[in-house]
């Protein structure tokens, strides 16, 4: 049975969605069924009117389909993707993340795997404090962080980061050896939940 995968995320200008997209890709290649979601806009039009790239994300993802409970709850594994806020998690995902509780509480994320990827400004802009306060909630969750490590050169190739992909968007929009990275922590999630599963059956 295929691995069923959560690619939840927000993206202001776009970068992150082009890390979810990849991130999708991977697991989809690896033989998981995909959800790719997004999160609700929280900030107001003036915040985005004053960013022509935001403006533009905005309307170019409106008929993307907006994340729910429903969505967790069918999902077997998660990705988890935001730009970093001051070295943290942005509100719009942290909102979506604070009406879990009902979830947390049926135990439904308990030793489910999960990853996260990023995108901050400048390499060092908070992009690895940002994945490890993402993955606070999944500690408290009981699930299973699944990050890519130094698990293949792909790793390296965007910049070596362990905890998760990141992205410097600084440089412009994630270049392919940010995007293969992205896909190989798709797959990787989407191979370490289908072992799980495979050890679960035979228990």
């Amino acid at each position: 049975m295929s691995p069923k995968i959560a690619v939840v995320y927000y993206s202001s200008t776009g970068n992150v969605h082009q890390l979810a997209r990849a991130v999708a890709e991977g697991a989809e290649k690896a033989g998981a069924e995909v959800r790719l979601r997004r999160v609700p806009e929280l900030a107001p039009d003036a915040a985005i009117d004053a960013n022509p790239a935001w403006r533009e994300h905005v309307e170019a993802t409106r008929d993307l389909e907006v994340a729910t409970l429903d969505d967790l709850s069918w999902a077997d594994a998660y990705a988890f993707g935001t730009p970093t806020r001051f070295g943290n998690v942005a509100a719009q995902l942290k909102q979506f993340l604070d009406t879990t509780g009902g979830l947390w509480q049926q135990g439904v994320f308990a030793d489910k795997p999960a990853t996260a990827f990023v995108s901050a400004h400048n390499t060092h802009g908070g992009n690895e404090s940002t994945l490890l306060a993402l993955y606070n909630t999944m500690h408290h969750w009981g699930s299973l962080i699944v990050s890519p490590g130094f698990t293949d050169p792909v790793v390296y190739g965007a910049g070596g980061n362990p905890y998760g992909t990141a992205h410097p968007s600084g440089a412009g929009e994630p270049g392919e050896n940010v995007l293969a990275a992205a896909r190989y922590q798709g797959e990787r999630l989407t191979t370490v939940t289908a072992r799980l599963a495979a050890g679960a059956a035979r228990a």
